[in-house]
């Protein structure tokens, strides 16, 4: 799985003019699923996120998480973030998973999640055209990857 993080002061994502989810000072969640990934990918980005200390503290360094500072999440899920450039100029999305493969375990990653946070996690509309709206607060955009977990 691979998870593009941005801290963000606000965040929202429309499908067809209606907003599905929105959400103030937290994090924005692009979420890429592929046909491989499973329970372990899930369990371990979900922690990663949650303790991911990229929040300012009193003294304006980055040293709190989502769990210190209460923030707020937002998860839309991305399929082009497994897109390969490697051949010719369009991509191919031929390693990120089928709907029914990826909307289980997107399910229950946000539902991993919030149980974590405490709190609802907001999500897009799955598979649908989506517009995502943000203002990056840094800005601050971490790449994760539970295949590559550097």
């Amino acid at each position: 799985m691979r998870v593009l993080v941005q801290r963000v002061s606000q965040a929202a994502v429309t499908v067809d003019g209606q907003t599905s989810g929105e959400i103030g000072a937290g994090a924005l969640l692009l979420v890429g699923i592929e046909e491989s990934d499973g329970p372990d990918d899930i369990g371990w980005l979900v922690r990663k996120i949650s303790q991911l200390r990229i929040f300012n503290d009193e003294a304006g360094v980055m040293n709190r998480s989502l769990i210190d500072c209460g923030g707020e999440a937002l998860a839309v899920s991305q399929f082009t973030l497994h897109a390969s450039v490697k051949k010719g100029n369009r991509p191919s999305y031929s390693r990120a998973a089928r709907g029914e493969i990826s909307r289980p375990l997107f399910d229950r990653f946000v539902a991993e999640l919030s149980a974590v946070l405490g709190k609802t996690v907001p999500t897009g509309v799955f598979g649908a055209d989506m517009r995502v709206s943000l203002v990056n607060d840094g800005p601050v955009t971490i790449w994760l990857d539970s295949r590559n977990p550097e």
